[in-house]
């Protein structure tokens, strides 16, 4: 890979696109970060504005753009049931108009384009875990389906947009992702146990806590989302992008309560959400062929990291 590349992330300034300017930049790259702030804050890059090379702009995807870029990573999209059923036309606007502008801008300066789709793309899934090859088993007209159905149909674009018109693409998907600068209410799993115990509220569990999830701390995603982006296999994807080990939402919140030593908190069970995965778990054989990549950081490792970002940003709580 090339240094001094001109790149623009789309949703720069969130959880994710923060970590992913920060070590672009670190690379000797350009970036220009593009967010429009509903669930981005400038606080996860305020670090980044004194570098020279770094430019924030503060956009929506959903409106066009013209600039010239040689990469353009497309994360602009609430990712936590939360914020994206608060509003969920604008969150399938978001995947769907703002991968059509993206789509449109890599084509004109035929730049290459990464979209970070979803493991949600997979619904509540039928076989276990999920291989690349599994087309999904998503409810379309369900509260959650504005974010799984705009991330199918921002894959569809690409693929079209790929198709006919040779734009050159890369997709990943991306299973739950946790680390510093997640955000302390967005009703993630990881953030909302943390912030419960270091409050000593009870740590709500939904349903009987023995769905599973498999987390992967954000360094590794990050790892993965630039060797995908910058294979020269033209490999495009998708790929899962996740850690393969799985866990259940009991050993999830022992295992954070075992880390806050200090907090009081019991545990509690309420009601499952609709259309709440039971079992999510990535089959990473593609990524570790085709991009020599797999997660290294464990999960008791990561939580501690993530753990002493919210004990310093106690403001944010």
């Amino acid at each position: 890979m090339k240094n001094n590349m001109r790149i623009l992330i789309t949703g720069g300034a969130g959880f994710i696109g923060s970590h992913l300017s920060k070590r672009l930049l670190s690379e000797g790259n350009e970036i220009m970060c593009l967010d429009n702030l509903f669930t981005g804050n400038k606080k996860n890059i305020a670090e980044l504005f004194y570098n020279k090379n770094f430019e924030f702009i503060r956009h929506d995807v959903i409106e066009p753009i013209l600039l010239e870029v040689d990469q353009i990573y497309n994360l602009a999209c609430p990712a936590s049931p939360i914020h994206y059923q608060y509003n969920p036309i604008k969150t399938v606007k978001t995947s769907v108009m703002g991968t059509i502008n993206m789509l449109g801008l890599a084509k004109r300066v035929k730049a290459r384009i990464l979209l970070s789709s979803t493991s949600e793309v997979y619904g509540n899934p039928a076989i276990h875990p999920q291989k690349e090859d599994y087309w999904g088993n998503v409810n379309p007209i369900g509260i959650r389906s504005c974010y799984d159905e705009g991330k199918r149909c921002a894959e569809t674009l690409m693929m079209d947009y790929h198709r006919q018109n040779k734009v050159d693409i890369r997709i990943v998907r991306i299973f739950n992702t946790y680390g510093p600068n997640l955000h302390p209410n967005d009703g993630r799993v990881v953030s909302t146990f943390i912030v419960q115990a270091l409050k000593n509220q009870p740590l709500t569990i939904c349903g009987n806590g023995e769905q599973t999830r498999s987390f992967q701390y954000v360094d590794d995603l990050i790892e993965g989302m630039i060797r995908m982006m910058n294979n020269n296999k033209n490999f495009i994807g998708p790929v899962n992008i996740g850690n393969p080990n799985e866990f259940t939402m009991n050993q999830l919140a022992k295992l954070i309560l075992k880390l806050i030593p200090e907090s009081s908190s019991q545990i509690i069970f309420k009601d499952l959400p609709k259309d709440d995965p039971k079992r999510r778990r990535p089959d990473i054989s593609l990524a570790k062929e085709m991009l020599d990549w797999e997660p290294k950081t464990e999960l008791e490792q990561g939580l501690i990291k993530t753990i002493e970002y919210f004990r310093k940003n106690k403001d944010l709580l």
